[in-house]
């Protein structure tokens, strides 16, 4: 078993983890949902902007380097992100006291186990996204290069637009936990900063939420169409 003094290090190794690469995910839910309502400026624009990842760094890299560097680092953090939190998990059981139930917060329970089952339904939900949008396989109608349509067609089905708006709702829980408590996890805990956690927060986490369930409700909804169709 670890002495106390060991158990404390790993426990702020594990945190600073979780905060560091929270940032790096934070950072690309933010940009993935700016270039997901690119599909209100029509075809063009969504398409225009799929390729532009496929040619970031040109001409000093070649075509898609910078993209699959960046899933390298962004699959780096997943996976560091979600190890942590399973460490975390465990040091937490292992040094907890026996009454520790009868006096533990409820909302910090419930905020920590919320935490843990949102985040694994994410990490499925990424894996099928990728199968849908970015390699096809899960899209019965998936035209490569062409963002737009393969967005449209796929949110026009109600069960796959309310997986889209599920998923999207469990991120803004997971979200509004992981930046409230991002701060404190990187020892940032000034009063005046401390103030603003929470309102931060639950404004960024509704945002995130607002602005990516727009996308499949706008499609489902028929504000947002193939070309030549117009509003439905």
């Amino acid at each position: 078993m670890k002495s106390a003094p060991s158990l404390f290090q790993s426990t702020l190794l594990m945190k600073a983890v979780m905060a560091i690469t929270g940032v790096i995910l934070f950072g690309f839910v933010v940009a993935h949902m700016t270039g997901n309502l690119k599909v209100f400026l029509g075809p063009e624009a969504i398409n225009h902007y799929g390729e532009w990842l496929r040619v970031m760094g040109d001409p000093l890299f070649p075509r898609t380097t910078a993209l699959w560097a960046t899933r390298i680092v962004l699959l780096a953090s997943v996976v560091l992100h979600t190890a942590a939190a399973v460490q975390l998990t465990l040091i937490n059981r292992r040094a907890r006291p026996q009454g520790y139930r009868s006096y533990r917060p409820v909302q910090l329970d419930y905020a920590s186990r919320t935490m843990r089952w949102s985040g694994f339904l994410i990490l499925f939900y990424v894996i099928y996204h990728l199968m849908h949008l970015t390699w096809g396989n899960a899209h019965a109608d998936f035209i490569p290069g062409d963002v737009y349509h393969n967005l449209v067609v796929a949110f026009r089905q109600w069960p796959i637009a309310l997986v889209y708006v599920v998923a999207s709702v469990l991120l803004g829980f997971h979200l509004y936990h992981g930046l409230w408590s991002m701060f404190q996890s990187l020892g940032i805990d000034h009063p005046a900063i401390k103030r603003w956690r929470r309102p931060f927060a639950v404004i960024f986490s509704v945002a995130i939420t607002v602005g990516y369930i727009a996308v499949p409700i706008a499609i489902l909804s028929g504000f947002v169409g193939l070309e030549g169709e117009g509003p439905r």
